[in-house]
């Protein structure tokens, strides 16, 4: 599996100044290619491949084209009709979806390289903090070293890009060969399988009755809010403007590193504590749209929340088994009655067999009792998937999100 390791770096002004002029002409490729597919005809449209081909007629006809990298141009055509690909599964999927958009200025900010042959590795620069990387027509710039950095022949991509702070980041795209296996169905132990109800109350909600509280950003959504009336007052495109701008840009990606680093602390804990975890499959769009807890159902992030999951699972060998969400909260744990509830009423209680207890807590048993079923559907089994149900309701326990932040997972 494919596994993404991300290092700050640092341009000089020079290198700097050529990544972003070579970055911004890849935009231009991109819009190019993007007209061409669309103007095409329908039944006949243009592939990656057509369009790689035809890529050498636009360099000649627009000398600006063949300036950066050919193959980070290829890169960047390839990269159209992946998005083209995702499009198509989204409708399919029902989704409303509409097509590839023209990018400004500025909205397209990597470049990227998957050929060994386009970029280099020095570890001999003298300075442990640092490494030097070498990307085709750009140059050579510094990686910060805080985590090994693996040699050129282990690197299957580079993508390099200008985040809107201004900083410069670079991905380094490896292949993982020994992931572990994940559990054979019979070897899983009750106490090893836990359901998550992603919650509005608190961020998590497990069904050993563990509830992670959300983040407070209070503060820094109050930061973002101040900068961004400075910038409203700013005439647009000057220098004060941009420099306003970009701490518009920090103010943002300082929410955003901070929701990041929770989930990734939070995905480990689980995919490192358990062998099956069972979540809900959200959509998150019409929950954003509808819902009067949408800002904390953004701040949430639930969908980078499902992949980090899913990808540390694949890291770890623990089963993720994403279920339907509908009827997790109104249906029974203990008898699968189903009783409707408005969103503020925190309890269940069931009318036909009188369980009581906490509806976050109702409905991730029932993600629980779901996910199993999926899991073992189709196999033969002495022992039903129920069995793997808590006996028992434990104390509820509140995790604080700083404690989170602090010891680095729920159960340090």
């Amino acid at each position: 599996m494919k596994h993404t390791l991300r290092f700050r770096v640092y341009l000089s002004d020079d290198v700097a100044s050529e990544a972003w002029r070579h970055i911004d002409i890849l935009r231009q490729i991109r819009n190019h290619a993007v007209r061409d597919y669309y103007r095409s005809d329908y039944n006949n449209r243009p592939s990656d491949y057509d369009q790689h081909n035809t890529l050498t007629d636009w360099t000649e006809r627009w000398s600006i084209f063949a300036e950066p990298s050919q193959h980070a141009a290829q890169q960047a055509i390839s990269q159209i009709h992946s998005d083209l690909v995702t499009l198509q599964e989204r409708r399919n999927n029902g989704s409303d979806v509409g097509r590839l958009q023209w990018q400004a200025k500025g909205e397209f900010r990597s470049v990227s390289y998957n050929q060994s042959s386009r970029f280099n590795v020095d570890h001999n620069t003298g300075d442990n903090r640092f490494v030097r990387l070498r990307v085709e027509k750009i140059g050579w710039f510094k990686i910060r070293a805080d985590r090994d950095i693996p040699p050129v022949d282990e690197i299957d991509k580079v993508i390099l890009k200008k985040e809107t702070t201004g900083e410069w980041y670079v991905s380094l795209v490896t292949t993982v060969e020994d992931t572990p296996d994940k559990p054979p169905l019979s070897q899983i132990e009750p106490q090893n399988c836990v359901g998550v109800d992603l919650g509005i109350t608190s961020y998590i909600h497990t069904s050993e009755n563990l509830s992670v509280d959300m983040l407070e950003l209070s503060n820094e959504y109050d930061r973002y809010a101040r900068e961004q009336r400075k910038l409203d007052r700013k005439e647009h495109g000057s220098a004060n403007w941009e420099k306003q701008r970009r701490k518009v840009a920090q103010a943002k990606r300082t929410i955003k590193r901070k929701v990041c680093d929770y989930q990734h602390k939070l995905t480990t804990w689980l995919v490192t504590e358990y062998d099956v975890v069972a979540v809900e499959d959200l959509d998150v769009k019409p929950m954003l749209e509808t819902s009067q807890n949408a800002k904390n159902k953004q701040d949430a992030a639930w969908s980078r929340f499902l992949e980090l999951l899913e990808y540390k699972a694949d890291l770890h060998g623990t089963h993720v088994e994403k279920v339907k969400p509908e009827g997790t909260t109104k249906e029974c744990a203990v008898c699968g009655v189903e009783t409707a509830k408005p969103i503020w009423v925190r309890e269940h209680s069931c009318p036909a067999c009188g369980h009581t207890e906490d509806r976050d807590l109702n409905a991730a048993k029932n993600i629980l009792n779901r996910g199993l079923k999926q899991l073992g559907a189709g196999r033969s089994e002495s022992t039903s998937v129920q069995t793997a149900l808590p006996t028992f309701t434990p104390h509820r326990e509140a995790v604080d999100a700083k404690r989170v932040i602090e010891a680095g997972s729920p159960g340090a």
